[in-house]
């Protein structure tokens, strides 16, 4: 496989657990751009949005937020990595992981029906494993759609959620989980510091790095960066713990990435 995924040595969580990224190589430096082409001038536009209450004790299904988030979610190729990501706005905005891209010039994506387009990467903040990419051409007539942002300050424990992304390269890939953490202290990202993480137990594998992890309204609240993995072995599955980046730090850091 090309995907694979990288433990980062001496950096446990528990005795015996250690957090491995979930797709090949490691984060790089950061970045704020790459290549001859200037940023956009104009300031990012990322509203986030309150999570709708259900009514009448009902609220959207499982199947439908699925249906509704994999047009946006994409498969990302970064020279022999693999990945994921999805897109956050109608100008051709795509969020992956730092480590998914690092070290690729060529970068393209795959959208769920089934067309690839070219991408060029516009910005990398290794130390949060945030890399934004930028579609070449008109990424409105291709059948990209942007994803609705929530707000992970409003998770709780318990809360379902969903995994979308191309683990071992299974494209449109859907799993389904709780938050069993909102504020899990982990370490992943190239400075090696401590960082709050959402939790969950929807199975995460080599191949989701960089894809969303949504509410059941279909909102992204986390971008899916790494699991826990059992003993010395860097190639183990999902056991049922793994960590996404909090969809309010990565509006902030996105936002400074492409302005």
């Amino acid at each position: 496989m090309t995907d694979k995924p990288v433990r980062r040595t001496g950096r446990t969580l528990a005795a015996g657990i250690a957090l491995s990224v979930l797709a090949g190589g490691l984060a790089g430096a950061v970045t704020g751009g790459w290549g001859d082409d200037s940023p956009p001038a104009a300031t990012a536009q990322l509203p986030q949005a309150s999570a709708p209450s259900a009514a009448g004790g009902g609220g959207p299904s499982i199947a439908s937020a699925a249906e509704s988030v994999l047009p946006g979610v994409v498969s990302v190729r970064a020279g022999r990595a693999t990945g994921s990501g999805f897109a956050i706005d109608s100008e051709g905005h795509v969020v992956t992981n730092a480590h998914v891209v690092e070290g690729a010039r060529d970068v393209s994506i795959v959208l769920s029906n089934g067309r690839t387009l070219d991408t060029k990467i516009i910005g990398v903040d290794a130390d949060n494993d945030l890399a934004v990419l930028l579609v070449s051409g008109n990424a409105s007539s291709s059948g990209l759609r942007s994803l609705p942002l929530g707000r992970s300050s409003e998770l709780k424990v318990g809360d379902p959620v969903l995994a979308v992304g191309s683990p071992l390269g299974l494209e449109g890939t859907v799993t389904a989980g709780i938050v069993s953490a909102v504020n899990r202290q982990a370490r992943f990202g190239d400075s090696g510091a401590r960082q709050t993480a959402i939790q969950t137990d929807a199975a995460i594998n080599p191949g989701n790095s960089g894809g969303p992890l949504v509410n059941a309204a279909g909102q992204v609240v986390g971008v899916n960066t790494a699991i826990a993995t059992l003993g010395n072995s860097s190639r183990s599955g999902n056991i049922g713990i793994g960590f996404a980046i909090p969809v309010d730090r990565m509006t902030t850091i996105v936002r400074g990435l492409i302005d």
